[in-house]
């Protein structure tokens, strides 16, 4: 972490300011050291140039292997494709010019749409429950508006109202609470700030979904490195098939079928052949992995920004499912 974000960061637990203690240090970079709270004492640590507000170890861990094993595979840059720079530009609606502003990242994963942040010239305060923050700090930590931490959504180490702009992307769904992590996503937004968030859809149609019925047996099978081993071996075992079908339904009908047989198809985007294997082994761990699968309906999402105070809300269906936009009153 650089010793000049400490200013954006405090106390999780009671909001008091923290106090830096580096231990192994280049110039403003901190690589080692704590932040101790001013107010009840807790004290953090930061390893590896991240400071850690949670245990090295949780729920989420499931997403810290994939995302280190798969720390640039949806990056724009390894793609050559912009997918997630329109996706961040067309969720959130923010534009490109954000000089000044304070934006929180909530649940960053490797990092995909950090750079695209950092892009507007904003401050970006980003972190993930997950040791995935040590893919998105590889890849990112140069920038020197990125700000990077390990911490949980239910416990952020940033002021109430302290965030000009707020996004998650891909994260609620995934959270034991998505009620819950919403409610804490805007406590962090000021009034008059932007909220843009998203959550897998829950219709009539995701009951056939072939996922939910497998999912609660494979989220159990044994090791993250022995899951992602053996859901590499099927998509390879299903690859001649999934590239057949590509080739004789050459649009969302045979992307349908790809991926209700567990091959997640991403064939619209025009990748290579190696690029789409790469994001098949990557989604199919993703799907069939995590702790935590818990969708919700367009209906309800909206009624979330209504119930905790936010006005121009845009709820609809796009790139994950449900996504929703709102300025905090």
């Amino acid at each position: 972490m650089r010793a000049t974000h400490v200013k954006h960061l405090c106390c999780p637990k009671c909001q008091a300011d923290l106090r830096l203690q580096a231990e192994d240090s280049d110039g403003d970079h901190v690589m080692s050291g704590s932040l101790t709270c001013e107010g009840c004492g807790a004290e953090h640590p930061i390893l590896d140039g991240i400071p850690r507000f949670v245990p090295l170890e949780n729920y989420a861990g499931s997403f810290g292997f994939q995302w280190n094993t798969h720390d640039r595979t949806q990056y724009d840059g390894t793609s050559r494709r912009s997918v997630s720079e329109t996706r961040f530009r067309e969720e959130t609606k923010w534009g490109a010019a954000l000089e000044g502003e304070v934006v929180i990242e909530a649940g960053c994963g490797s990092g995909r749409f950090t750079p695209h942040a950092l892009a507007t010239g904003a401050t970006v305060l980003t972190f993930d429950f997950s040791n995935a923050v040590e893919a998105n700090f590889r890849s990112n930590s140069d920038n020197p508006n990125a700000c990077i931490v390990q911490a949980s959504l239910y416990e952020m180490p940033f002021r109430d109202g302290y965030a000009d702009r707020l996004f998650c992307f891909g994260v609620l769904q995934h959270t034991p609470n998505p009620l819950e992590s919403f409610r804490c996503l805007t406590t962090k937004v000021r009034a008059g700030g932007h909220l843009a968030a998203d959550i897998y859809a829950l219709r009539f149609r995701t009951l056939f979904w072939s996922k939910y019925w497998v999912r609660p047996i494979t989220s159990r099978f044994g090791d993250d490195e022995s899951k992602y081993r053996l859901f590499k071996r099927y998509v390879d075992l299903m690859w001649p098939l999934a590239r057949l079908n590509m080739r004789v339904f050459p649009n969302w009908f045979g992307r349908k079928i790809n991926w209700q047989l567990f091959v997640p198809d991403y064939s619209e985007y025009d990748l290579t052949d190696e690029q789409l294997k790469q994001w098949a082994y990557l989604d199919l761990f993703d799907m069939l992995a995590p702790a935590y699968d818990r969708p919700k309906s367009r209906r309800t999402f909206q009624k979330w920004f209504k119930h905790y105070g936010f006005r121009d809300i845009d709820v609809h269906y796009g790139y994950n499912g449900v996504e929703g936009r709102g300025i905090k009153l």
